[in-house]
């Protein structure tokens, strides 16, 4: 997914895609470790999928905390 679309989101939803993307790696590497898997350069973009989740989960979370300090 691009970044504007994730940005959409909100944390629950964003958290859903999380563990969605981690479970899709996971089998990812299960498949290379196997010798099944013909494109090795999908286990690199699902890895920086679940990294632009991360990241954004953590803007969410850093400009919630600022506006209840305010």
């Amino acid at each position: 997914m691009k970044v504007k679309e994730l940005r959409e989101f909100d944390v629950p939803t964003l958290a859903q895609k999380f563990i969605d993307e981690k479970e899709a790696y996971f089998n990812l590497r299960f498949q290379y470790s196997a010798g099944k898997l013909e494109n090795s350069a999908a286990l690199k973009k699902k890895r920086k999928n679940i990294a632009r989740i991360l990241t954004i989960i953590n803007e969410k979370k850093l400009t919630n905390n600022q506006e209840q300090t305010k």
